[in-house]
């Protein structure tokens, strides 16, 4: 059956440069052989929902009618991979903002659920770049869908995983109802405050279910008994 927007796939692929340089892969093998592993990352595919922005414009119309199965590689200008180089993402901030007021260039920094690179600093003041570093560029993508998501337990499980590095999340569904269970360590995450919004309507307006519930659970800590 073609997929369409809303379907939940997973998803295997590998984004080159231009000049064929790896910069994006979920093939660990792949990462580790082109330099761009990292242990924190996720592999084996990531979990994304067609149409809706979890990768990049012209991929995501390339996956749209396809089936599961489906592998090819597409060539993606700039237009509609990470777009155009854009003045208003270039901004001028005081070096306080910085821990311990200092700055340096090259300093990768997130905002408002933003990456951003520190490009210049000058006296007090520090040029923060927003563009991504493929702006500008085509990019070519192999790719392959692995599997369409069915459950909404494996689509809550997937798009957790997918905005918090998190997987197998503990997911319980009763009837129409979702209860997800945060782990503590991510409570304060500021990408996660700014995502959890996202992730209950994406899932929200593409199941049957009615209502997420996020579920924190503080455990009372266990007294050492000292020995006698």
């Amino acid at each position: 059956m073609a997929l369409k927007k809303g379907d939940f796939i997973r998803l295997n692929y590998t984004g080159k440069m231009e000049d064929g340089k790896v910069f994006d892969t979920t093939e660990e093998e792949v990462a580790k052989a082109e330099n761009v592993y990292t242990p924190q990352g996720l592999y084996g595919g990531d979990v994304i929902v067609i149409g809706y922005g979890h990768t990049i414009p012209g991929l995501d119309k390339e996956l749209e009618g396809k089936d599961v199965g489906a592998e090819g590689e597409v060539t993606i200008g700039p237009e509609d991979a990470f777009g155009m180089p854009r003045e208003d993402l270039i901004q001028s901030v005081s070096t306080s903002k910085f821990k311990d007021g200092k700055a340096q260039v090259g300093m990768v920094i997130e905002q408002d659920g933003r990456q951003g690179v520190v490009t210049k600093v000058i006296g007090r003041r520090a040029t923060i770049d927003f563009n991504s570093p493929l702006a500008g560029k085509s990019v070519t993508y192999s790719y392959k869908i692995e599997a369409s998501l069915d459950t909404p337990e494996e689509k809550i499980k997937g798009l957790f995983a997918l905005y918090t590095g998190v997987q197998d999340a503990d997911v319980k569904v009763s009837g129409d109802v979702a209860e997800i269970e945060i782990p503590t360590g991510i409570t304060f995450n500021q990408r996660w405050l700014f995502m959890k919004g996202k992730l209950a309507n994406e899932v929200l307006e593409n199941t049957d279910l009615k209502e997420i519930r996020y579920v924190e659970t503080v455990k009372k800590a266990e007294k050492e008994e000292k020995a006698e």
